[in-house]
Parts: C-alpha cells; structure tokens; sequence
C-alpha cells in the first residue's frame, strides 16, 4: 500500500451515519502470536481475525528469525503456528532480531527468548532506541538470565544470554510500561517452575495486564494472586487449535469519536463491554461529554450530541488520549486529562506532540508533566506533524473533519498498526 507525503482531509458536509468494520486487535495479535509460539512443541494453532500491520509483520518474521515455523495469511486474517519439531522452547540457540518501531515486540520477545539456550540481540529504529527497557532487563538478572543494554542507558539495543530462567521469584516496576509485566506473564507459563512476579509500586495500563491474563486462559492452566504478586502456573493445556482475534478497540476509537464531533451516527461492528480489551471503555468518557451510547448484537454505536468538558484520569485507556484530545476541541468547556506520564515513552513523547499540533490549530493547551488540559478555541486549518506515531495521525484528522484546510504530514505511519485506516475513514 502507497501513501501520499500530505493527505488534505475534507470536512463532512453533513453528520456521518456510517457502519465500520475495524481490523483485528494488534495488542491481541502479537499476544497470541508468541502464546501460540511458545506453545508449538505441544502443537499447531490457527489465528483467526489476525492484523496485518507492520507490528505483526515484524512479530512473525522476528519469530522464523528464532525458527518457529509461523505462516500468515494474510489476504484470509490468519496465521498458522506449526508444531515446532526440536526440542527447545525457543528453536534457534542465536538470532539478531530487528524490531523495527514494534514496542510489543521488543519487550515480548526478549521475555520469551529469556527462557532459551542461547544468546539474542535485539534492536529497532532510533526511536525504540531511546525507549526504557532497563525494568525489564533487571528483571531478566533476578531470574539468572544475562540480559544489557549495549549502551550502558537502559536503551536497546539489548543482548541476551540465556538458559532458562533459574528463579522462580521476581519483582518488576509497574510505572513505566505494562508491557515488561504483559511480557513476563506471556513467558513465565513455559518456565522451569511457577513463578512469582511481584508488581512494584503503581501499574500504568493495567486492562493491558487484564487482556494478557484473560489470553493465558486457553494455554495456562490457571494463575493465582496474592497481594501485589501473580502466581503463574506451569501447567500447560494442549494448545486451541484455533484462536479468534477481537477488532481494534483502540482504532474503534476514531470512529467513534468522529461520531461525537460531528453529531453523527458510528457503529463499530463485532465489538461490546465484554471485550477483553479496555479501550472498549472509551465510550464511557464520550458518554460523560454528552453522547449517546447504544449496545446491540451488531457492535457499540455512539450517536453525537452537543459535548461539554471533562475531568478525567485516561491512565487505563492510554492509547485513547490523542482520540480525546481532537474530541476535546469541540466541546464547551475545558476538558483535563489526567495521570498519563508514561505515554512520553511511546512512539513518540505523546503528551508534548499533542499539545504543540494542537495550538498549531488554536487550541488552548495547558502541557503538565502527567497530562494536560484542553480548552477549545477557534480553530483554523494547516499542516500537522505525526512524528511517525499512528495514533497522532489517526487523531488529529479527526479535527479535520469540522476544520477545512487540515493537511496530515506522513499519512502513512498508520501502517503500524491500521494500513486500510484512510480508506476506513472515508467511509464516514
């Protein structure tokens, strides 16, 4: 797929009512992908309603770069996991791995390669470089396993050493990315014995942690919890031979945010409240603004009302600040997010990058370390940076589509997580 340097985005001329399929969940995705890897010396899986994107591409080939044997297809959603044929865990004794721009790879591949025989190297483009990983190194060292960062700052590119893990108790710090604990939760089910992890302090994104747990169900016979800590248990289930993959509850989130700006109508198909996915919950904070939240057999509709501000901590539903932030123009009266510093360790610093695209536009953006406060004002067109972050892209159209003169620089960014996005969006 071929992406334009700068796409124009046009304004609706009149509210949307508009029924969108959103692709499968990549959180989801590269979760099931090394479950149903780490699982295939017990046999093959099929992942049904997989995501192609270039996370989970760079997840698959990471994985035949470690000798599993994983084939997608992708014009059908699907991904074959064969039945691994040697009798290590982790098939290659050494590999190189090249992440790319892929955060869920990078830490849940360096938990999973943790429990092989062998010695790892991963790396990704400038910016993983400059993402925190030293939580998770240091919990690798508690669990026996050799395990740097090249350049000595608690960066990638990281090696690792491996030959199972030799403990069975570690701690890991919850305040800067879920990820390290989502990571260590989706490995510790293949080691040696149970394993304890015991979470420091506050944990940021905790429904990620939520969605990790629910997927061990099919895999892992049971975990336990005690206080702070997670008991995994080693007793492992013969694999699904079949795994369904959610849609995207956090791409769900434009469409339906563009429901709420415009006082349209959006349904997103195959997704409800029982989703294993706490994005879901962004309708509630469209529902406090105003809107009209409707559940049916067919997905979550969002009707758009006139919205007013508000007040609210978007710790738990992180990847949805940026849909919030473009909602926020739009409102009457200011709306303060709150309780969201770890997301200036995503793809970019998404706190900083908000605040400056937004007064771009005449916003009045009031930047804290933890968040920000948003108080609409007139607002004119111009060209806004996505800084190579999908969710900055996919976000600041949003105002475009009330704003004439809105120009996204690098549209094709959301190929990270959402390639069919602006097709998607035209549909509105």
């Amino acid at each position: 797929m071929t992406y334009p340097d700068e796409l124009p985005i046009t304004p609706r001329t009149k509210p949307p009512s508009a029924t969108i399929t959103v692709p499968g969940s990549k959180s989801i995705t590269n979760r099931a992908l090394v479950l149903a890897a780490l699982a295939s010396r017990d046999g093959p899986c099929v992942l049904e309603g997989a995501l192609q994107s270039e996370d989970t591409e760079v997840m698959v080939t990471c994985l035949n770069r470690l000798g599993f044997p994983v084939r997608p297809n992708w014009a059908a959603c699907t991904i074959h996991v064969f039945e691994n044929a040697t009798d290590r865990i982790i098939p290659a004794i050494s590999a190189d791995l090249d992440v790319a721009n892929s955060g869920t790879t990078m830490r849940f591949l360096a938990s999973a390669v943790s429990l092989g025989n062998g010695s790892y190297r991963l790396d990704g483009v400038k910016r993983m470089r400059e993402r925190p990983i030293a939580d998770l190194l240091d919990a690798f060292r508690q669990l026996g396993v050799e395990a740097i960062s090249e350049e000595g700052n608690g960066c990638p590119p990281i090696r690792i050493r491996a030959n199972g893990w030799m403990n069975s108790r570690v701690s890991v710090r919850g305040n800067v990315s879920s990820q390290f604990l989502s990571g260590l939760l989706l490995a510790a089910g293949w080691a040696h014995e149970d394993t304890t992890i015991v979470i420091e302090g506050a944990l940021v994104s905790a429904p990620y942690v939520e969605m990790t747990l629910e997927m061990l169900a099919p895999w892992i016979e049971q975990y336990g919890r005690s206080g702070d800590a997670l008991v995994v248990i080693t007793n492992r289930k013969d694999p699904p031979e079949r795994y369904i993959i959610e849609p995207d509850a956090s791409a769900a989130s434009y469409f339906w945010a563009a429901a709420a700006i415009t006082e349209g109508r959006v349904t997103v198909t195959g997704l409800n409240r029982k989703s294993i996915q706490g994005d879901v919950r962004f309708v509630d904070v469209l529902a406090q603004m105003g809107c009209r939240v409707e559940e049916c057999d067919a997905g979550i509709t969002v009707h758009g009302k006139p919205l007013h501000g508000v007040d609210v901590d978007m710790n738990d539903i992180s990847d949805t600040v940026m849909t919030l932030g473009a909602v926020a123009c739009f409102a009457g009266g200011p709306t303060t997010i709150r309780n969201i510093a770890h997301i200036r360790h995503k793809e970019t610093d998404r706190i900083g990058a908000l605040a400056t695209e937004l007064r771009k536009l005449g916003a009045e953006v009031e930047e804290r370390p933890d968040g920000m406060t948003i108080t609409p004002r007139p607002l004119t067109g111009g060209a806004v940076d996505t800084y190579n972050d999908h969710r900055m892209a996919m976000s600041l159209a949003l105002v475009g589509l009330q704003v004439p003169g809105l120009v996204i620089r690098n549209p094709g960014c959301v190929a990270k997580t959402y390639p069919g996005f602006w097709e998607d969006f035209a549909k509105l």
